[in-house]
């Protein structure tokens, strides 16, 4: 974890939902009873591919919903993997992100930033029907206002226009945001915004090298409580 500096106290909170609340890489389980062997491999290629898909269509001006690339790249994985996608298997698959794993600390720091007054929101890829799938799922609803999707200014992360959803909806200035991913791209992308930012690197990965390094860095989401005196 990185150095925890005196910081402004953050206003409130906007989370990336997929890989920082959700584990995107617990489709694994489904796609190994389906295809043994290759759950593993076809849950990171999945995520490979949709992220770029993401990229394509934003910089290309070829809008197209999340929930679309996700299945695209569900598509394209199984192909590559020389998986039997049938119909049956796919319904499954897609199916998984509406009830995506939360990883475990997270239910018990949403309570402890609600009991500290603060406010919360998501700020997301996913296009409405998906997030409003797997956070009431989770049974995270109550705690997460507002949820902004990328979808309304059919853009990804990390245009500007979808990182300006936050300050326009919570009508504060982005110092006083702070922004939460587990995906470096993105805290990155935030940070260059102007956002207050937090990376949680779970997996002890090395930051990409573009002389942009969040605000701080945590391993898991526990290290948002470290913005906000108890």
């Amino acid at each position: 974890m990185s150095p925890v500096h005196p910081l402004p106290t953050p206003r409130a909170v906007l989370f990336d939902v997929y890989g920082t609340l959700f584990d995107v890489y617990s489709v694994g389980v489904r796609a190994e009873a389906l295809f043994p062997g290759f759950g593993e491999r076809l849950a990171l290629l999945w995520r490979d591919k949709q992220i770029e898909y993401t990229r394509l269509v934003s910089m290309s001006r070829r809008y197209r919903p999340f929930s679309d690339l996700t299945l695209r790249a569900l598509q394209f994985a199984c192909a590559r993997l020389q998986c039997d996608l049938t119909p049956a298997a796919s319904d499954a698959l897609m199916g998984e992100y509406r009830g995506l794993a939360p990883f475990a600390e997270n239910e018990a720091v949403l309570r402890d930033l609600q009991a500290r007054g603060v406010r919360c929101g998501v700020l997301s890829n996913g296009d409405p029907p998906m997030l409003d799938a797997v956070i009431g799922h989770a049974g995270f609803s109550a705690w997460l206002d507002p949820v902004l999707s990328a979808h309304s200014v059919q853009r990804f992360k990390i245009d500007d226009a979808v990182y300006a959803l936050g300050p326009a909806a919570l009508g504060l200035p982005l110092r006083d945001i702070l922004f939460v991913s587990s995906n470096a791209w993105d805290a990155i992308g935030a940070t260059w915004y102007g956002y207050t930012t937090l990376w949680i690197n779970r997996s002890g990965v090395p930051l990409d090298p573009l002389d942009t390094p969040p605000t701080r860095t945590g391993t898991s989401l526990r290290a948002v409580l470290d913005f906000f005196p108890s």
